[in-house]
């Protein structure tokens, strides 16, 4: 049980640090990710094995077919209830973390980070219970790398796109928008939760080969998203911190900083051997808070208070800018 715990949860947290750490420019707060990877880790664990396990029994007493409970398990509930209960949390942080909710990558970051924590826990309750039990350690290890490189990231890419739906209303004022983005994104999570399950559930062969090429056909489509998100909020970057520059707060160099990765990576390294790591990391994130607050106001309005932030995060960021000197 302690190796299933282990090769459940410790791959399933690296790939929660890749996805922070892909998040370049604005990052999002650690206590609330480490909330929602306790969420799909407890709370949407726990309710999809009782919910799917409840559907699954209503299933066979209706039928009497094991095969039948077990197709309409995994095509049908374990869909639904597993990508609504993985997204309450990401709704939950867009309701009551607003402020912390700035664009569509925060979106997939929160959805993805919750969908590990589901991951977690079902991996290491898979490896046991078909690994191991059936198995022994090469039965554990076997399912491991199944569950882990094979089909590591599923559960990410369906969540997040109810993280991008949610998003989508997060950054529009049109009524219409703001209530069917999120509505496509979940139907688009349990669409494409559904299809793996089923391409999974044909067999060995050609099923499932087309399962693998139609799962990391996803995962890298959803990659190359996410870099191109990315290159949007560097762009938002240069154009909303342009005037800061002029204003004095920030200076040329710190600009040029703030807008590339590459440059935000070295200050924080070096950072490290001359001092004043966490000042480096505090000043760059307020910069890229700055400019999605900015954003914001001219999206969608003054809505939530953004120009005393954005009055605030100017104050503290004149007073840290002495202290930044790359």
């Amino acid at each position: 049980m302690l190796l299933s715990f282990v090769l459940g949860f410790f791959p399933a947290l690296l790939f929660a640090a890749f996805i922070y750490w892909l998040d370049r420019y604005e990052k999002e707060p650690l206590p609330l990710l480490g909330g929602v990877f306790l969420w799909g880790a407890v709370v949407a664990a726990a309710g999809a094995f009782a919910l799917n396990t409840i559907f699954s029994l209503g299933i066979f007493s209706f039928t009497g077919s094991e095969a039948a409970a077990e197709v309409s398990t995994a095509s049908i509930s374990a869909p639904l209830v597993e990508e609504s209960l993985k997204g309450l949390a990401v709704l939950l942080v867009f309701w009551l973390a607003r402020k912390e909710f700035d664009s569509i990558l925060d979106g997939i970051v929160y959805a993805g980070v919750t969908a590990l924590g589901f991951a977690a826990t079902e991996n290491t309750f898979y490896i046991y219970q078909y690994g191991f039990s059936e198995g022994g350690w090469a039965g554990a290890v076997g399912l491991a790398f199944i569950r882990v490189v094979l089909v590591g990231w599923q559960h990410p890419f369906f969540t997040a796109f109810i993280g991008i739906g949610l998003a989508v209303a997060r950054s529009t004022r049109r009524p219409a928008l703001r209530i069917s983005a999120p509505a496509v994104g979940w139907l688009a999570a349990v669409l494409a939760h559904s299809l793996h399950n089923i391409l999974a559930g044909l067999g060995t062969g050609g099923g499932l080969l087309l399962g693998f090429l139609v799962d990391w056909a996803g995962w890298l489509a959803m990659f190359a998203f996410i870099l191109l998100m990315l290159g949007r909020e560097r762009a938002w970057l240069a154009h909303y911190l342009r005037d800061e520059v002029t204003l004095g707060i920030i200076s040329a160099a710190q600009y040029r900083t703030a807008c590339s990765a590459v440059q935000r990576t070295g200050a924080a390294l070096q950072s490290i051997f001359t001092g004043g790591y966490r000042t480096t990391q505090r000043f760059y994130q307020l910069c890229a808070e700055l400019a999605h607050k900015k954003r914001q106001i001219r999206a969608l309005g003054d809505e939530g208070g953004n120009a005393a932030l954005v009055e605030e995060y100017r104050r503290e960021l004149a007073a840290l800018s002495p202290q930044v000197p790359f």
